[in-house]
């Protein structure tokens, strides 16, 4: 309620009455507080998944997955690998059991490769660009890894916006090289941090991850990503953590990556004591949004 202002009247040489005091301005109004950004709420709800129900033999799901082929004719992957990608159901194939095989074998002369030799090995590699894709939500796959040196198994996501590589955005989940066998790494590139300059931490397990199927989990919110194996987080990343003057470039939609390479510049090349064929295992892969 407004406040009265009382008016005082003086008596005084010709009896006027005096000017009534001016009211006070009234203070400014303070400016109003920004609307506190809602916590995440860690509820989930399951949107898309592939469980890879199926008979032995049979093909992924071609409502979900597309096929990367070759190897020359995409420059080595851009790694100098070693493998040829094909869409054999040899290379990648429900087993039966629930799981998506993805298998790298030496092969004869599987195609050409980037040093116009004939490729030694033959694997898979899918994706799911076109078909599914997510925003933002929780991304995570159970997987058992293939392990000896030279093997270079992968889960993850790019951009689907049709730009040069890295200006949409690469978001490692996992990647694993059988030279390190206790290291999953989760690493991101974009512009100005791609490479060997790419942002990422790696989990350590106590034994090798190649033992046992293990759950890889990416959590992509506005402004935040959060890397998690079996539960455990081990990397979180945000905009004030990419170098001064490069651009964040992940907030789109991402498509999903499934892969197992042989060779290439950062795992090295497979040796007498690689195990052929390796066998990368997918259990399942889903994605949800949170409620």
């Amino acid at each position: 309620m407004a406040a009265l202002a009382s008016l005082m009247v003086a008596c005084g040489g010709g009896g006027a009455t005096a000017s009534p005091s001016p009211a006070p301005a009234p203070a400014p109004s303070p400016a109003p507080s920004p609307a506190p950004t809602p916590a995440p709420s860690n509820r989930w709800t399951l949107v898309w998944a592939d469980e890879f129900e199926g008979a032995a033999g049979t093909l992924p799901d071609a409502k979900h997955w597309n096929y990367d082929l070759g190897n020359k004719e995409a420059n080595g992957w851009g790694n100098h690998e070693l493998q040829y990608y094909t869409q054999a159901a040899r290379n990648a194939a429900l087993d039966g059991q629930g799981n998506l095989l993805l298998r790298a074998e030496k092969q004869a002369n599987a195609g050409p490769c980037w040093n116009d030799k004939p490729c030694e090995y033959s694997s898979g590699r899918l994706r799911s660009d076109g078909k599914v894709s997510f925003s933002y939500g929780k991304l995570e796959a159970r997987i058992k890894i293939p392990g000896g040196p030279g093997i270079w198994p992968a889960f993850w996501t790019l951009g689907e916006d049709k730009l040069p590589w890295p200006a949409a955005g690469e978001i490692d989940v996992l990647e694993n090289i059988g030279k390190e066998p206790l290291h999953a790494y989760g690493t991101v590139h974009g512009p100005g941090y791609s490479g060997a300059l790419g942002i990422g931490k790696r989990f350590i397990s106590a034994k090798p991850l190649s033992e046992d199927f293990h759950v890889f989990t990416l959590i992509k919110r506005p402004q935040e990503l959060i890397w998690l194996v079996d539960g455990v987080e081990f990397h979180r990343l945000t905009p004030a953590g990419l170098p001064a003057g490069v651009p964040w470039v992940f907030e789109r939609a991402f498509f999903v990556i499934l892969n197992l390479a042989v060779g290439g510049d950062w795992p090295g090349n497979p040796d007498a004591s690689t195990p052929f064929p390796a066998e990368m295992r997918v259990d399942w892969v889903r994605i949800y949004k949170e409620d």
